[in-house]
């Protein structure tokens, strides 16, 4: 079997090429991302990026972060390191794949101008590729992190930001707001000119351009500024290329090295974040058409949240490449939660951005509540650098959710009531007396919620009637105890989520039962409730 590159060159010998932006993407892109190659009449993908087992560090996060023992779970978990291809990301395996069926079918030279609409990755993708003689030109959002605004800037992409989102799927119904389309018509109008851009040509198609932004329809924008200024789309949303180089080439990379590995595929759940859908609808094409089996799970955040490059499940209807009759499951996940996780990955070396921070809590929730077993393999589309600002911002929240027990014990007039907070014990008499000791508080004003309402509130992120009572709404502040620090944390960062002051006690019980020579079993015991 002839590798497609190869199949469109023979095809296109006489189409108008350019030659020498051929040769330099083949130099200076093509040969460092993964592709297939024929040798010894075999086809194989080159470049492949690392497939690496993190089971013993997830469950290690679990215990440490979460308290959650997943060790009596028989689990095998591998991260997919896509965030070792060149700029970082997963997207430049479509990005490649795109701009080379452009070069060789006589759609893009040098010279030429692309224009597209992103979340970042794609764009930087591109960046690499307009090095070799293209002008890019991204339409963003500025609601994107500084990290990867930075990123772009240094790829040297022009940028036209614009006060919206870039996630709402091409003619999704909203209301329009055709006051604030005019101005972002303005707006786009003047950044364009900067650019050279004729301005006579965009009056022309001020109204259909005014009526794309009116419904936000940012990826259908791209489109039609592409048309209308002669340039070119990749059209990563609808290009069918976006799926065909994840079903032809990161499938069977994939699978290449598990069987390398001694696995075989079909025993494996894949897990991905859903971003374009390229990468969720090539490996689950693939899937079904090797293994005749659903086995891609496809993870999004939950609808309220934003996290870089992902769509909610409500943003990604409407979309051409999502394909929900083809996934095994769909997740939504708190990211409030994931970032726990993201830190801790990112403290032992793993290159992992927020994406794949929200799919690897997935498999926690999966294996912890959902009862799966057995094996996965989590797609880690980028890494870390982009978000690096971000993650200053993690730590400091997640500090300021903690206190030690002498901050705990200088302000206890400032805490209206203390809670226990655990989805498995509950504290005896003794318990009760050695935190209101420690504390300097009278027992009255510690309160135990049911075990099971805390499970509720961090399965679901919704506060159950009765712990809202006890937490007393958002009046006040709470004081959480649990018996490490980490359940309470979790906890804390949930409410501080919804409006409501609660700071974690850092070690919880155990660390006062050290302090008095205390043994755990005579300070809790499991709860029925």
């Amino acid at each position: 079997m002839m590798p497609q590159w190869r199949r469109l060159e023979e095809l296109n010998k006489e189409s108008n090429i350019d030659s020498l932006l051929l040769e330099n993407f083949q130099r200076e892109i093509w040969s460092k991302v993964p592709h297939l190659e024929e040798k010894l009449e075999e086809v194989k993908v080159v470049n492949a990026t690392p497939l690496i087992d993190i089971t013993e560090d997830l469950k290690e996060c679990a215990r440490k972060e979460y308290g959650l023992d997943l060790a009596h779970i028989d689990l095998r978990v591998f991260g997919k390191f896509d965030s070792n291809l060149l700029t970082g990301s997963i997207k430049v395996r479509p990005a490649v794949q795109i701009i080379h069926d452009a070069i060789v079918t006589g759609k893009l030279r040098r010279g030429q101008t692309i224009f597209e609409a992103t979340s970042g990755n794609f764009g930087i993708a591109l960046g690499q590729i307009g090095k070799l003689g293209l002008d890019v030109v991204t339409l963003v959002s500025r609601k994107l992190q500084e990290g990867v605004f930075e990123e772009l800037r240094n790829e040297k992409i022009h940028i036209i930001d614009l006060d919206m989102d870039i996630c709402p799927a091409p003619g999704m119904k909203i209301n329009p707001n055709l006051l604030a389309a005019k101005a972002t018509a303005a707006n786009i109008r003047s950044q364009l000119a900067e650019l050279g851009f004729d301005p006579a040509i965009f009056d022309r198609s001020n109204s259909e351009i005014e009526a794309v932004l009116a419904s936000q329809d940012i990826i259908n924008l791209a489109k039609l500024l592409a048309k209308i200024y002669g340039c070119f789309c990749p059209e990563q949303y609808d290009n069918e290329l976006n799926i065909e180089v994840h079903r032809t080439v990161t499938a069977v990379e994939l699978d290449q090295q598990l069987r390398e590995q001694g696995h075989l595929m079909a025993e494996f759940r894949i897990v991905c974040t859903f971003g374009t859908g390229g990468t969720s609808g090539g490996l689950s094409r693939y899937l079904m058409e090797k293994y005749g089996k659903k086995s891609l799970h496809v993870v999004f955040p939950l609808g309220d949240q934003d996290v870089a490059g992902i769509r909610t499940k409500g943003k990604a209807l409407g979309l051409k490449f999502y394909e929900p009759e083809l996934y095994a499951g769909q997740h939504e996940v708190d990211f409030v939660q994931a970032k726990r996780l993201l830190k801790f990955f990112v403290d032992k070396g793993h290159d992992i951005g927020e994406s794949s921070a929200l799919a690897l809590y997935a498999v926690m929730q999966m294996a912890n509540f959902g009862g799966y077993g057995g094996k996965f393999v989590v797609i880690i589309a980028d890494g870390i650098q982009k978000y690096r600002k971000n993650m200053e911002t993690i730590e400091k929240n997640l500090g300021n959710l903690q206190v030690t027990l002498k901050e705990a014990v200088s302000n206890i007039g400032n805490y209206n009531r203390v809670l226990w907070i655990h989805t498995m014990y509950t504290p005896r008499k003794e318990g009760i007396e050695l935190i209101a000791n420690s504390l300097g508080c009278d027992e009255s004003k510690i309160s135990v919620p049911k075990a099971r309402d805390v499970d509720r509130l961090l399965a679901t992120q919704k506060i159950p009637e009765e712990l809202d009572k006890a937490l007393g709404g958002s009046d006040g502040k709470s004081l959480l105890v649990c018996m490490m620090g980490n359940t309470s944390l979790m906890v804390a960062q949930v409410l501080a989520g919804k409006g409501i002051a609660a700071e974690s006690l850092s070690g919880g019980i155990s660390a006062l039962s050290q302090e008095k020579g205390k043994q755990i079993s005579e300070l809790v015991r499991l709860a029925t409730e």
